[in-house]
């Protein structure tokens, strides 16, 4: 096993909550997380980035427009300002008064929930650096949970590569649309403990291929129950849903198969 994948690879569940649980309550808010312990999920995902003054957000946009009731991009504004509007009415009016939470508040609701959690790291061009080592910091100091519970997350070499030296304790997670040929190299470089596709793009040899070089697997974002079973036949060790309830049976070694949902763009 590569060094961290076999400590994390114990503790990954079959289903893991996307943006907490996208499909039932508004996504990377307390209640989402909330919601997702509801349906009996044991870890979830969520994203995370920094406002103009540095501060760590949970908000998968660069900009609000989407999933609040502000305008404009997150890069651009202080902490403040993106916690000036609201962030659940958008999904439903029972969740109005939802606010982008901080990295922190995130992190000790989890604690509270006894949630494990991938947290997807995104930075606008410039503060990768800022972006990996700030939530790394906050990380170290404030996850309170099991260490093989957490898992840092991104697409961005540059963001994987300052939480590798600013805690180099925190497992982490090389995320890809389609694997490319490098991937072993560059995952090896950042010492990574696991690798996450979008399950669009894989194919059952390359998931051979990452098992046997031993990294788990994890797939997103998977909201089919009959998808989720060929992914898990092909090796795969978790997945993303946005509707994690729907997958129960399949997680569970059932072959039932529920309705389908819509699949979201991106992790």
């Amino acid at each position: 096993m590569v060094s961290g994948s076999e400590r994390i690879a114990a503790a990954l569940p079959p289903v893991i909550g996307h943006r907490g649980a996208a499909c039932c309550a508004p996504e990377n808010t307390l209640a989402g997380f909330r919601k997702a312990k509801e349906l009996g999920c044991r870890w979830v995902e969520f994203d995370v980035r920094l406002t103009a003054d540095g501060r760590p957000v949970v908000l998968h946009d660069n900009r609000l427009e989407r999933t609040t009731t502000g305008r404009g991009s997150v890069s651009g504004m202080t902490l403040a300002e993106v916690r000036r509007h609201d962030a659940g009415s958008w999904f439903d009016p029972r969740f109005a008064g939802e606010r982008v939470p901080k990295l922190e508040e995130a992190v000790a609701f989890l604690n509270e929930l006894g949630l494990g959690a991938n947290v997807e790291l995104k930075a606008v061009r410039g503060v990768e650096a800022a972006t990996g080592a700030s939530v790394a910091d906050i990380l170290a100091r404030a996850w309170r949970g099991d260490p093989a519970h957490l898992l840092v997350s991104s697409f961005q070499h540059a963001v994987l590569a300052a939480v590798r030296d600013r805690a180099s304790q925190l497992a982490r997670g090389l995320l890809f649309r389609r694997v490319p040929r490098s991937w072993l190299r560059v995952a090896m470089a950042l010492r990574c403990a696991t690798i996450h596709v979008d399950h669009q793009w894989l194919r059952p040899t390359t998931a051979v291929e990452i098992g046997r070089a031993g990294f788990p697997l994890l797939a997103y974002t998977v909201n089919i129950p009959q998808r989720a079973k060929t992914l898990f036949d092909w090796g795969v060790t978790s997945v993303f849903s946005d509707a994690p309830h729907r997958l129960g049976d399949i997680a569970a070694g059932g072959r039932s198969c529920k309705r389908s949902l819509p699949i979201p763009l991106g992790l």
